[in-house]
């Protein structure tokens, strides 16, 4: 049975990649002034954000139960990183959105959402650190077991 760090850990690529491949986007809409990267950005970055409340949820859950021990204080800061990451791009897709919605096409907003993006891909690769640091440094979700060699031979 799939369990909430086994959910976490396969959903949480996707708001990654959809949020870097947005900036992307964004970076080049930037300089080739072409509608279709400024479009792909906003729903790159939409869709990013939709999967990163998935993936804060699934990750409070994985997270449930530790209040204590050595897992404690990196886990505290990957929840809080991910609570910054979470509401910036909840706060740059609503931007992003409204200035598509309303064509509000000014200099300043161009360079608004530039510097925004780029707060909110700075908050995602500290997340995914933590995050990162949590499992291969302190082994949080990782189930250790060895191998059963007798059960493939015929030994009684």
């Amino acid at each position: 049975m799939i369990s909430a760090t086994h959910l976490h850990a396969m959903v949480i690529h996707f708001p990654i990649a959809l949020i870097m491949v947005g900036f992307l986007s964004e970076m080049i809409a930037l300089f080739s002034k072409k509608d279709f990267f400024k479009n792909a950005a906003m729903y790159l970055l939409l869709i990013g954000a939709l999967s990163a409340i998935v993936a804060y949820i699934s990750g409070n859950f994985a997270g449930e139960g530790i209040e204590e021990g050595p897992l404690k204080a990196p886990l505290e800061l990957h929840e809080q990183a991910a609570t910054i990451t979470l509401w910036l791009a909840i706060i740059v897709s609503l931007f992003k959105v409204a200035i598509s919605y309303f064509k509000y096409n000014r200099k300043w907003t161009k360079w608004a959402i530039i510097f925004l993006f780029t707060v909110l891909v700075g908050a995602v690769g500290t997340t995914g650190y933590l995050g990162g640091q949590l499992v291969y440094r302190h082994a949080a979700g990782v189930e250790l077991s060895l191998p059963d060699f007798g059960a493939d031979l015929d030994i009684d």
